[in-house]
């Protein structure tokens, strides 16, 4: 796990180094371990090392190899890695270091673009094919890994975070109207290739991209799972469903263990992060180190889920760190995970989520965690409601469950110079929920969910907030040939038993029923849920602040409105519309974006 920048010049003018210094210094925290710059004339490559599968300097990066005419850097980690070297050995071909960062540099040696077929892992992966002048970028499957891209005439930069192109210099930071559409009716998120900002873009998951030194590209989607009935599975029923869902789980268990370094695990005691702590344990591993969070309550509203992880922990005797924390300090933290968001989250979570991983990375780089179940596995309210919704109902139910503002409000919410016509947000989750290759409206909201919502959270929120201690997150969850197995499992298997169904009979195979059939639970971080007390503050400071009157965002109405009637600001799942325009704010700020 690491961050990974550079730059590429089509101009002929040289790349920037002192840029891409920069970028890489702003990734310290991706990589405390290590760094380095390589340079092939039009194209320069930068990176900083967090040290989990070969801890030697052979695995140093970037890496090149002269013999085969390749430089590449890497973030993320391949777990069938050693499976590879293995083949590719066979193959002919020979290593100089253990890891799998030469791994990824001699697969495409091997099999060109295709190389990403064969890797089974999270990454992003910057690769220079000096031979054919060539630029190659890929991205995971999930989107696990993220990729940012800055482009502009005769140039491109990329890294592996936002803010570390802002850092290069040189971006246009004005706010896209159309991502600012997606951010205000989706809970924050902002699907790729956007993001809030105009002069940034994301690399979509599953995508490569070619980049000629000329400056000509050319991308391609290199996996998209079908929602639709598999013949070869025909006859199974619900207890074959559940035999194959647990096999699969217990091979993505098993091949995120892989690494030179102990791995821990980030137990909520919900479901999905108690049946990976019963997994491994199953699997013989001994010692297994677990961390949970929590708050102080509030009005009769619980702040921990001490009770279930302490279950657990018990149960398979982890060495477990309960880590409670005082509300009080809940603004400072705040605002140092406003700092650390590579684009703006809204999910009251990601403050929880960015303590725990602070205190987690004191004891182990490497921990797993139980986010994406509820996407792949159907486990929120509004999926249970959409088995019995006809396919071509599907957008119209999923606007009503989760969009938290309709076009008509947005253009109350936004000053006239960011209001839009159309309504975007509407017709791309229309074209998406619409596609071929999804069987009934639910198929089409899991797609829909596991591959365009996901990946900004809460995925972009699990990568952002953990690589910012330098802890690496592995979700086994979003294991590719587990998410494919879903996408082809009956969706009312999925949604049984009040969502997540198919899961909960394999967990009933190795926890405590009072674990499974519990209600289901959160980060639980009242204050930030609420927008009250201190936090409160500091969204009136922030949406009062200078900036924030020079930029304009927002009527003043409309948040005056917010602000004197709290109980206005609840949107669509527990989200709060005051936090989302605050924390945009509070985002743009604290990265001196005007």
């Amino acid at each position: 796990m690491c961050g990974i920048g550079g730059e590429a010049r089509f101009d002929g003018s040289p790349p920037d180094a002192d840029a891409v210094a920069r970028m890489t210094e702003a990734m310290r925290s991706r990589g405390p371990d290590g760094e380095g710059l390589f340079s092939d004339g039009w194209v320069i490559l930068g990176h900083r090392r967090l040290t989990v599968i070969d801890l030697s300097d052979a695995a140093a990066q970037p890496m090149v190899r002269e013999d085969l005419g390749l430089a590449l850097v890497f973030n993320g980690c391949v777990y069938n890695y050693p499976q590879l070297r293995e083949e590719l050995t066979a193959a002919g071909h020979t290593f100089r270091s253990t890891g799998d960062t030469e791994i990824v540099l001699v697969a495409y040696a091997q099999w060109g673009e295709r190389f990403v077929d064969h890797l089974v892992g999270m990454f992003a992966v910057v690769l220079v094919d000096r031979r054919r002048r060539r630029l190659v970028l890929a991205r995971d499957r999930l989107g696990v890994k993220p990729l940012y891209l800055a482009e502009s005439p005769g140039r491109l930069r990329f890294a592996s975070t936002l803010p570390a192109l802002l850092r290069a210099g040189d971006v246009d930071t004005g706010v896209d109207p159309v991502a600012l559409h997606h951010y205000l009716s989706w809970h924050s998120i902002v699907p790729a290739p956007r993001t809030i900002l105009r002069g940034v873009r994301k690399l979509p998951p599953a995508t490569v991209r070619v980049v000629e030194a000329d400056g000509r590209s050319r991308e391609h989607v290199y996996w998209r799972p079908a929602y639709d009935r598999d013949p070869a599975h025909a006859g199974r029923d619900a207890r074959d469903w559940r035999d194959a869902v647990g096999d699969a789980l217990r091979t993505a268990v098993r091949r995120r263990l892989v690494a030179d370094v102990p791995v821990g695990v980030l137990l909520s005691g919900g479901l999905d992060s108690s049946l990976i702590v019963a997994l491994l344990a199953e699997a013989g591993q001994r010692h297994l180190r677990t961390f949970s969070i929590g708050f102080h309550g509030r009005d009769g509203e619980a702040g921990d889920e001490f009770h279930y992880s302490d279950l657990v922990a018990r149960d398979f005797g982890t060495h477990h760190r309960r880590i409670r924390l005082d509300n009080a300090d809940l603004v400072d933290a705040v605002r140092r995970a406003v700092t650390a968001m590579t684009e703006p989250m809204g999910s009251h979570d990601v403050v929880a989520f960015h303590l725990l991983s602070e205190q987690v990375a004191r004891h182990v780089k490497v921990a797993q965690s139980g986010q994406g179940a509820d996407e792949v596995f159907a486990g929120y309210g509004y999926h249970q409601r959409l088995v019995d919704v006809p396919r071509d109902g599907a957008a119209a139910a999923f606007t009503a469950a989760f969009f938290d503002r309709d076009h008509a409000e947005l253009n109350r919410v936004v000053d006239p110079a960011y209001a839009l016509d159309a309504d975007v947000s509407r017709e791309l989750l229309a074209a998406d929920l619409a596609a071929p290759g999804a069987r009934t409206a639910l198929d089409a909201v899991l797609r829909l969910d596991t591959h365009l919502m996901l990946p900004d959270d809460p995925v972009k929120r699990v990568d952002s907030m953990s690589m910012a201690w330098g802890l690496e997150v592995r979700t086994p969850f979003l294991d590719q040939d587990l998410v494919a197995l879903a996408a082809a499992c009956p969706p009312e298997h999925k949604a049984a038993q009040g969502g997540k169904g198919v899961l909960k009979e394999v967990a009933r195979e190795v926890l405590p029923a009072e674990v499974i059939d519990r209600p289901k639970g959160y980060f639980p971080v009242p204050a930030l849920r609420n927008v009250d007390g201190p936090v409160r503050g500091l969204v009136t400071e922030a949406l009062a602040a200078p900036a924030a009157r020079r930029r304009g965002l927002f009527r003043r109405a409309y948040v005056d409105e917010l602000l004197a009637e709290p109980e206005r600001a609840r949107a669509a799942a527990g989200s709060n519309k005051l936090w989302q325009l605050g924390l945009l704010e509070l985002w743009l700020q604290s990265h001196g974006i005007d």
